[in-house]
Protein backbone atom coordinates (compact mmCIF):
# COMPACT_ATOMS: atom_id res chain seq x y z
CA UNK A 1 0.00 0.00 0.00
CA UNK A 2 1.07 3.57 -0.63
CA UNK A 3 2.01 5.88 2.21
CA UNK A 4 0.38 9.32 2.15
CA UNK A 5 1.99 12.15 4.10
CA UNK A 6 0.81 15.74 4.46
CA UNK A 7 3.71 18.16 3.98
CA UNK A 8 4.30 21.36 6.01
CA UNK A 9 3.21 23.39 2.98
CA UNK A 10 -0.19 21.70 2.90
CA UNK A 11 0.37 19.40 -0.07
CA UNK A 12 0.19 15.58 -0.04
CA UNK A 13 3.11 13.30 -0.81
CA UNK A 14 2.43 9.76 -2.00
CA UNK A 15 5.19 7.17 -1.49
CA UNK A 16 5.06 3.66 -3.01
CA UNK A 17 7.42 0.85 -2.02
CA UNK A 18 6.81 -2.43 -3.82
CA UNK A 19 9.09 -5.44 -4.15
CA UNK A 20 10.65 -5.64 -7.60
CA UNK A 21 10.05 -1.97 -8.38
CA UNK A 22 11.99 1.20 -7.56
CA UNK A 23 10.58 3.39 -4.82
CA UNK A 24 8.50 6.16 -6.37
CA UNK A 25 7.09 9.31 -4.85
CA UNK A 26 5.03 12.23 -6.08
CA UNK A 27 3.51 15.33 -4.49
CA UNK A 28 -0.08 16.55 -5.10
CA UNK A 29 -2.20 19.49 -4.06
CA UNK A 30 -5.02 17.32 -2.65
CA UNK A 31 -5.22 13.99 -0.83
CA UNK A 32 -7.72 12.74 -3.42
CA UNK A 33 -5.25 13.28 -6.26
CA UNK A 34 -2.53 11.48 -4.29
CA UNK A 35 -4.84 8.51 -3.64
CA UNK A 36 -5.90 8.28 -7.30
CA UNK A 37 -2.31 8.35 -8.51
CA UNK A 38 -1.26 5.73 -5.93
CA UNK A 39 -4.02 3.31 -6.91
CA UNK A 40 -3.31 3.73 -10.62
CA UNK A 41 0.45 3.31 -10.18
CA UNK A 42 0.13 0.23 -7.95
CA UNK A 43 -2.29 -1.32 -10.43
CA UNK A 44 0.21 -0.78 -13.28
CA UNK A 45 2.93 -2.40 -11.15
CA UNK A 46 0.76 -5.44 -10.47
CA UNK A 47 0.03 -5.80 -14.19
CA UNK A 48 3.71 -5.31 -15.05
CA UNK A 49 3.16 -2.28 -17.24
CA UNK A 50 4.35 0.53 -14.96
CA UNK A 51 6.74 3.03 -16.53
CA UNK A 52 8.46 5.63 -14.38
CA UNK A 53 7.60 8.93 -16.06
CA UNK A 54 9.29 11.32 -13.65
CA UNK A 55 12.12 12.04 -16.09
CA UNK A 56 9.80 13.13 -18.90
CA UNK A 57 7.63 15.06 -16.45
CA UNK A 58 10.61 17.05 -15.17
CA UNK A 59 12.39 17.67 -18.49
CA UNK A 60 11.02 20.58 -20.51
CA UNK A 61 11.13 20.61 -24.29
CA UNK A 62 13.62 23.48 -24.07
CA UNK A 63 15.99 21.35 -21.97
CA UNK A 64 15.45 18.33 -24.22
CA UNK A 65 16.22 20.30 -27.37
CA UNK A 66 19.38 21.73 -25.83
CA UNK A 67 20.49 18.19 -25.00
CA UNK A 68 19.62 17.06 -28.54
CA UNK A 69 21.59 19.94 -30.09
CA UNK A 70 24.53 19.06 -27.85
CA UNK A 71 24.50 15.26 -28.26
CA UNK A 72 22.82 14.41 -31.58
CA UNK A 73 23.11 17.41 -33.91
CA UNK A 74 26.95 17.53 -33.95
CA UNK A 75 26.96 14.08 -35.62
CA UNK A 76 25.23 15.56 -38.70
CA UNK A 77 26.43 17.67 -41.62
CA UNK A 78 27.24 21.36 -40.95
CA UNK A 79 24.30 22.53 -43.08
CA UNK A 80 21.96 20.23 -41.14
CA UNK A 81 23.39 21.48 -37.86
CA UNK A 82 22.61 25.10 -38.77
CA UNK A 83 19.11 24.16 -39.88
CA UNK A 84 18.33 22.23 -36.71
CA UNK A 85 19.57 25.07 -34.52
CA UNK A 86 17.18 27.45 -36.29
CA UNK A 87 14.23 25.03 -36.07
CA UNK A 88 14.91 24.37 -32.39
CA UNK A 89 14.62 28.10 -31.64
CA UNK A 90 11.10 28.17 -33.05
CA UNK A 91 10.04 25.07 -31.15
CA UNK A 92 11.44 26.50 -27.91
CA UNK A 93 9.74 29.84 -28.53
CA UNK A 94 6.31 28.23 -28.82
CA UNK A 95 6.54 24.99 -26.79
CA UNK A 96 9.69 25.24 -24.71
CA UNK A 97 8.00 25.45 -21.29
CA UNK A 98 6.01 22.22 -21.71
CA UNK A 99 7.43 19.04 -20.26
CA UNK A 100 7.96 16.15 -22.67
CA UNK A 101 5.21 14.23 -20.88
CA UNK A 102 2.77 17.15 -21.15
CA UNK A 103 3.15 17.71 -24.89
CA UNK A 104 0.12 16.05 -26.46
CA UNK A 105 -0.86 15.54 -30.08
CA UNK A 106 -3.48 18.27 -29.62
CA UNK A 107 -0.90 20.82 -28.43
CA UNK A 108 1.50 19.95 -31.25
CA UNK A 109 -1.30 20.19 -33.84
CA UNK A 110 -2.07 23.65 -32.47
CA UNK A 111 1.58 24.61 -32.95
CA UNK A 112 1.43 23.33 -36.53
CA UNK A 113 -1.64 25.42 -37.36
CA UNK A 114 -0.27 28.54 -35.68
CA UNK A 115 3.04 28.30 -37.56
CA UNK A 116 1.32 27.78 -40.90
CA UNK A 117 -0.51 31.08 -40.41
CA UNK A 118 2.49 33.12 -39.28
CA UNK A 119 3.51 35.86 -41.72
CA UNK A 120 6.73 35.53 -43.66
CA UNK A 121 8.41 37.30 -46.53
CA UNK A 122 6.02 37.13 -49.46
CA UNK A 123 3.22 35.38 -47.53
CA UNK A 124 3.12 32.83 -44.71
CA UNK A 125 5.49 30.18 -43.42
CA UNK A 126 5.82 27.40 -45.99
CA UNK A 127 4.42 23.92 -45.44
CA UNK A 128 7.87 22.42 -45.82
CA UNK A 129 9.34 24.63 -43.09
CA UNK A 130 6.72 23.40 -40.62
CA UNK A 131 7.17 19.80 -41.79
CA UNK A 132 10.89 19.99 -41.03
CA UNK A 133 10.26 21.51 -37.60
CA UNK A 134 7.87 18.67 -36.78
CA UNK A 135 10.41 16.15 -38.12
CA UNK A 136 13.00 17.51 -35.67
CA UNK A 137 10.52 17.29 -32.81
CA UNK A 138 9.57 13.75 -33.80
CA UNK A 139 13.19 12.58 -33.90
CA UNK A 140 13.80 14.18 -30.52
CA UNK A 141 11.01 11.99 -29.07
CA UNK A 142 12.42 8.91 -30.82
CA UNK A 143 15.84 9.51 -29.26
CA UNK A 144 14.31 10.27 -25.85
CA UNK A 145 12.29 7.04 -25.92
CA UNK A 146 15.07 4.79 -27.19
CA UNK A 147 18.16 6.25 -25.52
CA UNK A 148 17.42 8.69 -22.71
CA UNK A 149 15.30 6.50 -20.43
CA UNK A 150 12.82 9.22 -19.50
CA UNK A 151 9.80 6.98 -19.24
CA UNK A 152 8.12 8.13 -22.43
CA UNK A 153 5.92 5.46 -24.00
CA UNK A 154 4.92 7.06 -27.31
CA UNK A 155 5.78 9.82 -29.79
CA UNK A 156 2.89 12.33 -29.94
CA UNK A 157 4.12 13.80 -33.26
CA UNK A 158 3.23 10.53 -34.99
CA UNK A 159 -0.44 11.09 -34.17
CA UNK A 160 -0.91 14.39 -36.01
CA UNK A 161 -1.43 15.27 -39.65
CA UNK A 162 1.67 16.71 -41.31
CA UNK A 163 1.39 19.65 -43.76
CA UNK A 164 1.49 18.56 -47.38
CA UNK A 165 4.90 19.07 -49.06
CA UNK A 166 3.37 21.49 -51.56
CA UNK A 167 4.41 21.97 -55.15
CA UNK A 168 8.10 22.03 -56.00
CA UNK A 169 9.58 25.28 -57.26
CA UNK A 170 9.42 25.68 -61.02
CA UNK A 171 11.35 28.94 -61.38
CA UNK A 172 13.27 28.91 -64.67
CA UNK A 173 15.58 31.52 -66.18
CA UNK A 174 14.39 33.25 -69.30
CA UNK A 175 17.10 33.83 -71.96
CA UNK A 176 17.11 37.57 -71.18
CA UNK A 177 17.36 36.97 -67.43
CA UNK A 178 20.26 34.59 -67.98
CA UNK A 179 22.05 37.11 -70.19
CA UNK A 180 21.67 39.88 -67.61
CA UNK A 181 22.62 37.63 -64.70
CA UNK A 182 25.76 36.24 -66.30
CA UNK A 183 26.82 39.71 -67.44
CA UNK A 184 26.40 41.04 -63.90
CA UNK A 185 28.32 38.27 -62.12
CA UNK A 186 31.10 38.36 -64.72
CA UNK A 187 31.50 42.12 -64.17
CA UNK A 188 32.01 41.64 -60.45
CA UNK A 189 35.46 42.51 -59.14
CA UNK A 190 36.03 38.96 -57.90
CA UNK A 191 35.95 36.53 -60.86
CA UNK A 192 35.09 33.64 -58.54
CA UNK A 193 31.45 34.82 -58.40
CA UNK A 194 31.02 34.42 -62.16
CA UNK A 195 32.82 31.07 -62.15
CA UNK A 196 30.59 29.72 -59.37
CA UNK A 197 27.35 30.79 -61.08
CA UNK A 198 28.47 29.31 -64.40
CA UNK A 199 29.44 26.01 -62.76
CA UNK A 200 26.07 25.81 -61.00
CA UNK A 201 24.30 26.28 -64.35
CA UNK A 202 26.51 23.77 -66.16
CA UNK A 203 26.64 20.98 -63.55
CA UNK A 204 23.61 21.31 -61.25
CA UNK A 205 25.86 21.07 -58.20
CA UNK A 206 24.67 22.50 -54.88
CA UNK A 207 26.20 25.76 -53.68
CA UNK A 208 27.73 23.93 -50.69
CA UNK A 209 29.28 21.34 -53.01
CA UNK A 210 30.79 24.04 -55.22
CA UNK A 211 32.08 26.31 -52.47
CA UNK A 212 33.73 23.45 -50.53
CA UNK A 213 35.55 22.00 -53.55
CA UNK A 214 39.25 21.34 -53.19
CA UNK A 215 41.74 21.04 -56.01
CA UNK A 216 42.36 17.25 -55.71
CA UNK A 217 38.65 16.72 -56.44
CA UNK A 218 38.94 18.38 -59.87
CA UNK A 219 40.21 16.15 -62.68
CA UNK A 220 40.47 18.35 -65.77
CA UNK A 221 42.09 15.60 -67.85
CA UNK A 222 39.09 13.30 -67.40
CA UNK A 223 36.66 16.26 -67.15
CA UNK A 224 35.04 15.14 -63.89
CA UNK A 225 34.51 16.37 -60.33
CA UNK A 226 34.63 13.79 -57.55
CA UNK A 227 32.32 14.55 -54.62
CA UNK A 228 32.82 12.39 -51.53
CA UNK A 229 30.48 14.12 -49.07
CA UNK A 230 27.14 15.04 -50.60
CA UNK A 231 23.68 16.01 -49.36
CA UNK A 232 22.49 12.41 -49.74
CA UNK A 233 25.43 10.96 -47.75
CA UNK A 234 26.96 9.32 -50.79
CA UNK A 235 29.75 10.00 -53.23
CA UNK A 236 29.26 10.80 -56.90
CA UNK A 237 31.26 11.85 -59.92
CA UNK A 238 30.02 14.85 -61.87
CA UNK A 239 30.93 15.03 -65.58
CA UNK A 240 31.92 18.44 -66.94
CA UNK A 241 30.73 20.08 -70.13
CA UNK A 242 33.29 21.87 -72.28
CA UNK A 243 32.17 25.20 -70.84
CA UNK A 244 32.41 23.93 -67.24
CA UNK A 245 35.88 22.52 -67.97
CA UNK A 246 37.04 25.92 -69.24
CA UNK A 247 35.69 27.65 -66.16
CA UNK A 248 37.34 25.18 -63.80
CA UNK A 249 40.64 25.57 -65.63
CA UNK A 250 40.45 29.34 -65.07
CA UNK A 251 39.58 28.82 -61.40
CA UNK A 252 42.40 26.32 -60.88
CA UNK A 253 44.88 28.73 -62.51
CA UNK A 254 43.73 31.65 -60.33
CA UNK A 255 46.92 33.69 -59.96
CA UNK A 256 45.98 35.12 -56.55
CA UNK A 257 45.49 31.74 -54.88
CA UNK A 258 47.80 31.30 -51.86
CA UNK A 259 50.26 28.43 -52.21
CA UNK A 260 49.00 26.74 -49.05
CA UNK A 261 45.28 26.92 -49.97
CA UNK A 262 43.61 23.89 -51.58
CA UNK A 263 40.15 25.42 -51.87
CA UNK A 264 39.09 26.07 -55.46
CA UNK A 265 37.01 29.06 -54.34
CA UNK A 266 38.62 30.68 -51.30
CA UNK A 267 37.86 33.64 -49.08
CA UNK A 268 40.01 36.00 -47.06
CA UNK A 269 41.66 34.69 -43.86
CA UNK A 270 39.54 34.90 -40.72
CA UNK A 271 40.61 36.07 -37.27
CA UNK A 272 42.14 32.65 -36.72
CA UNK A 273 44.22 33.11 -39.92
CA UNK A 274 42.39 30.22 -41.63
CA UNK A 275 40.89 30.52 -45.10
CA UNK A 276 37.35 29.33 -45.64
CA UNK A 277 35.22 28.99 -48.79
CA UNK A 278 34.41 32.17 -50.71
CA UNK A 279 31.25 33.69 -49.19
CA UNK A 280 29.11 35.12 -51.97
CA UNK A 281 25.62 35.16 -50.40
CA UNK A 282 25.61 38.88 -49.69
CA UNK A 283 26.76 40.02 -53.13
CA UNK A 284 24.40 37.49 -54.76
CA UNK A 285 21.47 39.09 -52.92
CA UNK A 286 22.57 42.57 -53.94
CA UNK A 287 22.87 41.58 -57.61
CA UNK A 288 19.44 39.95 -57.61
CA UNK A 289 17.90 43.11 -56.22
CA UNK A 290 19.71 45.26 -58.76
CA UNK A 291 18.54 43.02 -61.63
CA UNK A 292 14.96 42.91 -60.28
CA UNK A 293 15.11 39.13 -59.70
CA UNK A 294 13.99 38.97 -56.05
CA UNK A 295 12.23 35.63 -56.50
CA UNK A 296 15.25 33.86 -58.03
CA UNK A 297 17.32 31.81 -55.60
CA UNK A 298 20.79 30.40 -56.09
CA UNK A 299 19.32 26.91 -55.71
CA UNK A 300 17.17 27.64 -58.79
CA UNK A 301 20.38 27.42 -60.84
CA UNK A 302 20.48 23.72 -59.94
CA UNK A 303 16.84 23.44 -60.92
CA UNK A 304 17.63 25.09 -64.25
CA UNK A 305 20.64 22.88 -64.88
CA UNK A 306 18.78 19.62 -64.16
CA UNK A 307 15.85 20.68 -66.33
CA UNK A 308 18.24 21.40 -69.21
CA UNK A 309 19.80 17.96 -68.87
CA UNK A 310 16.36 16.39 -69.24
CA UNK A 311 15.50 18.67 -72.15
CA UNK A 312 18.77 17.64 -73.77
CA UNK A 313 17.57 14.04 -73.96
CA UNK A 314 19.35 12.42 -71.00
CA UNK A 315 17.44 9.64 -69.26
CA UNK A 316 16.24 9.94 -65.66
CA UNK A 317 18.98 7.53 -64.56
CA UNK A 318 21.67 9.57 -66.32
CA UNK A 319 20.40 12.83 -64.84
CA UNK A 320 20.18 11.40 -61.31
CA UNK A 321 23.76 10.11 -61.63
CA UNK A 322 24.88 13.69 -62.36
CA UNK A 323 22.62 15.54 -59.91
CA UNK A 324 22.74 13.03 -57.06
CA UNK A 325 18.96 12.66 -56.66
CA UNK A 326 18.24 9.23 -55.19
CA UNK A 327 14.50 9.38 -55.77
CA UNK A 328 12.89 9.71 -59.19
CA UNK A 329 10.05 11.57 -57.42
CA UNK A 330 12.49 14.17 -56.10
CA UNK A 331 14.11 14.44 -59.51
CA UNK A 332 10.72 15.07 -61.06
CA UNK A 333 10.21 18.06 -58.76
CA UNK A 334 13.33 19.68 -60.20
CA UNK A 335 12.60 19.04 -63.87
CA UNK A 336 9.99 21.32 -65.39
CA UNK A 337 10.25 21.08 -69.13
CA UNK A 338 9.25 24.04 -71.24
CA UNK A 339 6.37 22.91 -73.44
CA UNK A 340 7.51 25.16 -76.26
CA UNK A 341 10.91 23.40 -76.25
CA UNK A 342 9.19 20.05 -76.74
CA UNK A 343 7.29 21.09 -79.87
CA UNK A 344 10.21 20.48 -82.24
CA UNK A 345 10.89 17.09 -80.66
CA UNK A 346 7.22 16.13 -81.09
CA UNK A 347 7.43 17.06 -84.76
CA UNK A 348 10.28 14.59 -85.21
CA UNK A 349 8.35 11.63 -83.79
CA UNK A 350 4.80 12.43 -84.97
CA UNK A 351 3.75 10.63 -88.13
CA UNK A 352 2.10 12.64 -90.95
CA UNK A 353 -1.66 12.68 -90.68
CA UNK A 354 -3.37 10.28 -93.14
CA UNK A 355 -5.35 12.17 -95.72
CA UNK A 356 -9.06 11.50 -95.66
CA UNK A 357 -10.90 11.48 -99.00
Amino acid sequence: MATLVKTPSGTWKALIRKTGWPTVAKTFRTKRDAEDWSRRTEDEMVRGIYVQRSGSERMTLEAALKRYLSDITPTKKPTTQRGETSKAKKLIEHLGKYSLAALSAEIIAGYRDKRLNEPSRGGTISNNTVRLELALLSHLYTVAIQEWGLGLTFNPVLNIRKPSPGDGRDRRLSPEEERLLLAAVNRHSNPMLGWIVCIALETGMLSSEISSLRRPQVDLAKRVIRLSDTKNDGSRTVPLSKRATEVFKAAMDNPVRPIDCNLVFFGEPGKDKKRRPYAFTKIWGQLKKKLDLPDFRFHDLRHEAVSRLVEGGLSDQEVSAISGHKSMQMLKRYTHLRAEDLVSRLDKITRPATEVY
